[in-house]
This record gives structure tokens, C-alpha cells and sequence, in this order.
């Protein structure tokens, strides 16, 4: 399996911005895809966006155009840009890893999964 350890999250306000980091160790050269979940409270688990190892980019309706997934190979790491955040953004955010070839927007095609990172958008 792969080890992911997510960083970044904290308090912000309406239209303010976060930096997501997630760093991956272990069996990395596995990963097709790594993506991006949230949690809020009550809700179920779901998809924020994922990327491939070719570098394309999905995202879901709710924050496309508004974050934006990057990674750096060097570092293991995959990066979570969150711009003109808002209250329904709050959330503890989790960062997934994929064998699978074929894109998921699903957490049961991912089978690596982070501790979380809390973000929290005051209006």
C-alpha cells in the first residue's frame, strides 16, 4: 500500500484561498491516480478531483474552476489549490491513492487513503 499524509488545512474566510499538501511513500509506483475527497459533518465522502499519472486533471461540478490539482514527482507530493472558498467547502479533506487504470470518481477505487486535513470557510 501507499502512505499519504495530508497538510494545509485550517481557517479561512469566505473568498479566501488554502494550499492542500499530500505526500505519498511506500509502494508509490503502484498509483495511477491520486485524488481528492471531503467529508462534512453528516455527509457522506465526496469527490473534490483527481489526478493521473500523465498529469489530466478531473474535477467535480462543485469546484471546478475554483481548485486546481498539481503534483510534484520529485516530492511524492500532489497539491490541492483551493481558490474563492466558500462555507459549503468546510469539510475534513482526504487525499486517495488508485491502482486502477480506469478513472473513479468513487472511494471504493481508491485503496490508500490520508489521516485528513481540517478546513474550515467562515462566512
Amino acid at each position: 500500500q501507499v502512505q499519504l499524509v495530508e497538510s494545509g488545512g485550517g481557517l479561512v474566510q469566505t473568498g479566501g484561498s488554502l494550499r492542500l499538501s499530500c505526500t505519498a511513500s511506500g509502494r508509490t509506483f503502484s498509483t495511477v491516480y491520486m485524488g481528492w475527497f471531503r467529508q462534512a459533518p453528516g455527509k457522506e465522502r465526496e469527490f473534490v478531483g483527481t489526478i493521473r499519472i500523465d498529469g489530466s486533471r478531473y474535477y467535480a461540478d462543485s469546484v471546478q474552476g475554483r481548485f486546481i490539482i498539481s503534483s510534484d514527482n520529485a516530492k511524492n507530493t500532489v497539491y490541492l489549490q483551493m481558490n474563492s472558498l466558500k462555507p459549503e467547502d468546510t469539510a475534513v479533506y482526504y487525499c486517495a491513492a488508485s491502482p486502477l487504470y480506469g478513472l473513479t470518481a468513487s472511494p471504493a477505487g481508491f485503496d490508500s487513503w490520508g489521516q485528513g486535513t481540517r478546513v474550515t470557510v467562515s462566512s
